[in-house]
């Protein structure tokens, strides 16, 4: 493995969950999960971010570009999922996280085939209250993983026949075999991590996986045979989620949280940090939405 590099602040903040990076339409966008925010950044120089749109009061928990739709965005938005455009509305396409535990959404992503994958977990991290569940382009939702904890990714590899899915409270992460309808084969083990949680993470172009560990301060690209080849320190210890971007794809993004940390324990957590890498990733798949009728009355 190569000596660890280090993460420079590239956005200023003071996100207490900050989530979701993602690469979309030549900028960086990102949630900030605990006060429902979307925001944006320049990903070509540093800067302050700015709110696209807001779901306040509920979470918000990650985003994806609607395809063809400039400015509107799936969302995984308290115990559901919605569009969500830039006037703050939302247009649900359901709730399956609601009843039974309080549950919120935590984490989503499109596959490249424009499905959309988002994640669930109990709000106070009850074993096996997470869930995983995937949206059809026809904005059907069908669970299709359970009994997790705080589950968080998924990633996919570029063809979209592997899914990669942290549990982050067991320190694992998982890889499931993906067909062409979106059915998942078993879960196997494929890292297992002692020194942190896996959260957030991202497939590049070599098919190698990075991978945010909140605790530890740093984000870990890992090969597709499981082996550690890079790490980057990150100068906050709550890293959350990393993506690549930038004008050339190189350009590693990382979120970070001030979630539960008070004094001198803060520093620059909460700001999002960069550092160029050698490969380059792809820019966020949107979600291919076949239906535009939905009411946007919360159900």
């Amino acid at each position: 493995m190569n000596a660890p590099a280090r993460a420079d602040l590239w956005v200023p903040a003071s996100l207490e969950l900050g989530e979701g990076p993602r690469w979309v339409d030549g900028h960086l966008v990102f949630v900030d999960i605990l006060s429902g925010t979307l925001l944006t950044a320049d990903g070509h120089r540093p800067g302050a971010a700015r709110t696209l749109a807001s779901t306040a009061p509920l979470s918000l928990g990650a985003v994806a570009p609607v395809a063809s739709s400039p400015g509107e965005w799936v969302a995984a938005v308290g115990t559901g999922i919605a569009l969500l455009t830039e006037d703050s509305q939302l247009s649900w396409l359901g709730r399956p996280a609601a009843g039974g535990v309080p549950r919120r959404m935590n984490d989503g992503v499109c596959d490249p085939r424009g499905r959309f994958w988002a994640t669930c977990m109990a709000w106070d991290a009850t074993p096996g209250g997470g869930s995983v569940f995937r949206v059809d382009h026809d904005g059907t939702i069908t669970m299709v993983v359970d009994r997790l904890t705080i589950p968080n990714g998924p990633a996919f590899t570029a063809d979209g026949s592997t899914m990669y899915l942290a549990d982050s409270a067991r320190g694992l992460i998982f890889r499931h075999n993906v067909d062409h309808a979106g059915q998942l084969g078993p879960a196997r083990e494929f890292v297992r991590i002692g020194d942190g949680q896996p959260d957030g993470m991202t497939v590049d172009d070599a098919g190698c996986l990075w991978v945010a560990v909140w605790g530890a301060g740093e984000v870990r690209r890992y090969g597709p045979d499981g082996s550690l080849q890079h790490a980057v320190t990150v100068p906050a210890q709550q890293p959350t989620a990393p993506c690549l971007g930038g004008p050339d794809g190189r350009r590693l993004f990382v979120t970070t949280a001030a979630y539960g940390l008070t004094g001198d324990r803060v520093g620059l957590s909460g700001g999002v940090f960069a550092l160029d890498v050698e490969t380059p990733g792809t820019p966020a798949a949107g979600f291919i939405y076949a239906q535009r009728d939905t009411s946007r009355a919360e159900p």
